[in-house]
């Protein structure tokens, strides 16, 4: 029964099922606001981290368990438990980046990735040979599956928000509890029964490798792990922010820096007379490609981590402008820097109300939104408003 496992190698799987799940689903965010061939690097790099984490969350768990002495590893059925859960992965994200999935889809996607996750761990787990054969409770296996495919669509809903930062975080802590959970409550239910009846290794099995060998293997996939995951960790370059209040000087490197984006046939001191006056166009990213949403539509901007996303008062969308770009670019009569991560439209705000030492305003919009506001920024933000001070 499950009883004797080491409890810092269970620790470390869980650790690593964490890593993986956040390199993992962190680079899936990504892919649907990427065009060309770098989408598919980047699907493959989340299918790649992903399948990695979860197949050496299982081999660790699997070093972490009191195996009989004489077991050993077959070498094909491990290998093949590893592709046929990086495939089945791969296969799930592709489905949902294309275009807008559907609920359906995504339920659909979501029982395949859990079934290739269960599959993978019981295709791993009689990889094993030795004097004994394996026996399973059902209801635990049943267990096992609800916990993966539960899993797995947690993790495409993460993959279909495109969070980041503490959300993102959160989320890859519940999908290695999850995926760690499901390996244990398998492990749970399996049972080593020794004598007659059992499968004795012979060299028809196949190649073999022993548990020393199979530590090898799983300690530098843990090393690849972490440092995909630390590689993740480094923040990406932002583009430059410009101000239209700089000297002569700084509007001269502003004209140098517009010639090409504002095309042939428009000055320099026009285009930074454009920008003075703020734009009239935001880009998002879309499943379609990028698109120019109208200012007018913008309700907020917010910085999230390497990310900056707008509302246009349905839901949020990635940009890639940096917010102070964005603040630069935008009609300052119109949009004001309320918080160092968030920038709203005074004309859709809808209430102010005190929250702690600073404020919290409200967006209308098909769904209203609450952005805050920085103490130092209240009392103009109420000005602008029209408020009196002790209003």
């Amino acid at each position: 029964m499950f009883s004797g496992h080491d409890p810092y190698l269970v620790a470390l799987s869980i650790v690593i099922a964490i890593m993986g799940g956040y390199t993992g689903f962190g680079l899936a965010t990504r892919v649907r606001g990427t065009p060309g061939a770098s989408r598919r690097i980047l699907l493959a790099g989340a299918a790649f981290f992903l399948a990695v984490g979860i197949w050496t969350m299982h081999f660790v768990g699997m070093l972490a368990a009191p195996l009989p002495p004489d077991a050993s590893y077959l070498i094909l059925p491990t290998i093949i438990s590893f592709l046929l859960c990086a495939l089945v992965v791969g296969v799930s994200l592709f489905f949902v980046s294309v275009g807008e999935p559907s609920t359906f889809r995504v339920a659909a996607s979501a029982l395949l990735m859990g079934a290739g996750i269960v599959s993978m761990h019981y295709v791993g787990i009689h990889g094993l040979a030795g004097n004994f054969h394996i026996e399973h409770e059902r209801a635990l296996m049943l267990a096992a599956v609800l916990i993966a495919v539960g899993t797995a669509y947690g993790g495409l809903r993460v993959f279909l928000t495109r969070q980041v930062g503490r959300q993102l975080a959160l989320s890859a802590i519940v999908f290695g509890i999850a995926v760690s959970g499901m390996h244990y409550t398998g492990m749970m239910g399996m049972r080593f029964v020794p004598g007659a009846g059992a499968h004795h290794m012979t060299a028809a099995d196949g190649l073999v490798a022993s548990p020393q060998v199979l530590t090898l293997v799983v300690a530098f996939l843990c090393f690849i792990i972490a440092a995909g995951f630390l590689l993740f960790l480094v923040p990406e370059p932002r583009p430059r922010s410009i101000t239209t209040s700089g000297n002569a000087g700084d509007l001269g490197e502003l004209a140098a820096s517009t010639d090409d984006s504002v095309g042939e046939g428009i000055s320099s001191r026009e285009a930074i007379q454009a920008r003075s006056a703020g734009v009239t166009k935001v880009p998002v990213e879309a499943a379609e490609g990028t698109l120019l949403l109208d200012a007018s539509e913008v309700r907020s901007i917010r910085a999230d981590a390497h990310y900056t996303r707008v509302h246009d008062g349905t839901r949020e969308r990635m940009s890639p402008w940096a917010i102070s770009y964005a603040e630069a670019q935008l009609d300052p009569e119109i949009f004001m820097r309320v918080h160092r991560s968030h920038i709203i439209a005074i004309p859709h705000v809808t209430l102010i109300r005190r929250e702690g030492d600073g404020a919290v305003v409200e967006l209308k919009g098909s769904v209203a939104h609450l952005v805050p506001v920085s103490r130092s920024k209240v009392a103009e933000v109420r000005a602008r408003l029209g408020l009196r001070r002790n209003a």
